[in-house]
C-alpha cells in the first residue's frame, strides 16, 4: 500500500503562466490594495481600470498554485492574477507619471538648483 504523507500527496505542480515577462498588459478592473502593499492603505486603488503596465516578474501562489504576475504600473509594482490583466492592444502607450530619479532629463533641459 502506498502511504505518502498528506503534504506530499496534496502537492500539485504550479500552473504554467499564460503571459511572459516584458508583456505590456492592461488592468481589467481597479486593482485594490488588500493590505499587502505597504505604500498605500488597505482599500486604496493601486492601479485604475485601463492602466497600462509591464510584467516584470512571475511567481505563483503557494495556496492555489496559480501564476502571480508582478506588473509595473508607472512606478508601482502590483501583484496580479491572470483574471485581473489582459495583453495591451498594439500601440497603447504605458502610463507615465513623470521621470523617475534614475532617468536622465530631456536633451536641452537645464539642471534644477
Amino acid at each position: 500500500m502506498n502511504t505518502l504523507p498528506a503534504d506530499v500527496a496534496a502537492f500539485a505542480e504550479p500552473r504554467a503562466p499564460e503571459y511572459g515577462w516584458g508583456l505590456r498588459v492592461v488592468a481589467l478592473d481597479d486593482l485594490i490594495n488588500d493590505g499587502s502593499h505597504p505604500e498605500l492603505g488597505e482599500g486604496a486603488v493601486l492601479a485604475p481600470q485601463g492602466a497600462v503596465g509591464e510584467i516584470v516578474n512571475i511567481g505563483h501562489s503557494t495556496e492555489t498554485n496559480e501564476p502571480i504576475y508582478l506588473v509595473e504600473f508607472g512606478r508601482r509594482v502590483v501583484g496580479c492574477f491572470e483574471e485581473e490583466i489582459a495583453p495591451a492592444p498594439a500601440g497603447l502607450l504605458p502610463e507615465d507619471d513623470g521621470p523617475s530619479a534614475h532617468e536622465a532629463p530631456p536633451a536641452g533641459a537645464l539642471p534644477q538648483p
